[in-house]
């Protein structure tokens, strides 16, 4: 299988907290939670160390609290490549209520200084020709910039490693400019990364086809429950989820990108690596975690994926 490195730079620890519905100013009993070492890049690698690639986890640790995310590491099969930094790394709330709304209470991270960075630049470029792919995903923590983020896409793109991209903010319009292979973003997220609102769907598209052809290679386009869109040199694709009961849609997004890389890492066409990178995301929001295709019902899940070609 393919080896693949993840970059997380603010990591988080995942308070999961699963309610029927959240009342603000009242005590609120939780149906069920759970405390997880997170942070999308290793949701990421999660998915992809379970379907057997070879995944080194990369970013910035607090030392104050690192032992909660090696025990992850050891458990999920991921090499352990983490640059430390002092205190400790950020606590995540996600409050999720039955009806699928999630509450985030996102920490800022902890510092990065001058030396961590120039450490995890050296790591990387002693180590870029084993990997055949890069992800990084998430926010930036205190004391790294979107330029430097911007730079190091660049500077992967020089070892013709592909870049793929899933953040926000002035993170992603800066990391937009160095041209990684793709990017997921949401309705949202591309009206940032362009300029303008986006009102309606048609003008979403004519935004992420933009972007494809000022010479990102792919836009993941995410619609939520609409589903998703792949744009792609020559075509674009839809792809509409089937419906599910939703638990939690935290680890979706992160399930949806690893399930899309992994189709591509082992070389499907198009239309079934959305198809599975779509199921794949329907069954995380089933579950607080991400999602998994060695259930029994995941290729039922699969099937009942519409995909349809789009002319945009």
């Amino acid at each position: 299988m393919s080896r693949v490195l993840t970059l997380t730079p603010n990591p988080a620890l995942d308070l999961s907290v699963r309610l029927t519905t959240l009342m603000p100013g009242s005590v609120n009993r939780s149906q069920e939670s759970s405390l997880t070492a997170a942070g999308k890049g290793n949701n990421v690698a999660r998915v992809l160390a379970r379907h057997d690639h070879q995944v080194a986890v990369s970013g910035f640790l607090g030392r104050d609290n690192q032992g909660t995310f090696e025990r992850a590491f050891a458990q999920w099969g991921v090499e352990d490549r983490f640059i430390r930094v002092a205190g400790d790394t950020r606590v995540n709330a996600k409050l999720s209520e039955a009806d699928g709304r999630v509450t985030d209470i996102n920490g800022p991270g902890a510092l990065v200084d001058e030396a961590a960075m120039v450490q995890l630049l050296e790591d990387i470029d002693a180590r870029c020709d084993a990997f055949e792919a890069v992800v990084i995903s998430g926010s930036l923590p205190p004391g790294v910039t979107p330029e430097w983020l911007s730079a190091l896409i660049a500077r992967l793109g020089t070892q013709d490693l592909p870049v793929w991209l899933d953040s926000s903010g002035e993170a992603l319009v800066q990391g937009v400019r160095a041209l990684p292979a793709l990017i997921k973003p949401n309705e949202h997220e591309l009206a940032e990364c362009v300029g303008r609102p986006l009102p309606d769907e048609s003008s979403l598209l004519a935004a992420a086809r933009e972007l494809q052809q000022g010479g990102i290679e792919n836009v993941l386009l995410s619609l939520g429950a609409e589903g998703v869109v792949w744009l792609f040199d020559g075509g674009a694709l839809r792809a509409r989820p089937p419906k599910v009961e939703i638990v939690s849609t935290v680890c979706a997004g992160d399930t949806l990108l690893a399930g899309a890389l992994h189709g591509v890492l082992k070389g499907w066409p198009r239309e079934k690596t959305l198809r599975f990178a779509t199921a794949l995301s329907a069954d995380a929001v089933r579950r607080i975690g991400v999602g998994r295709s060695d259930i029994e019902d995941f290729t039922a899940l699969c099937d009942a994926v519409c995909v349809e070609a789009l002319a945009t």
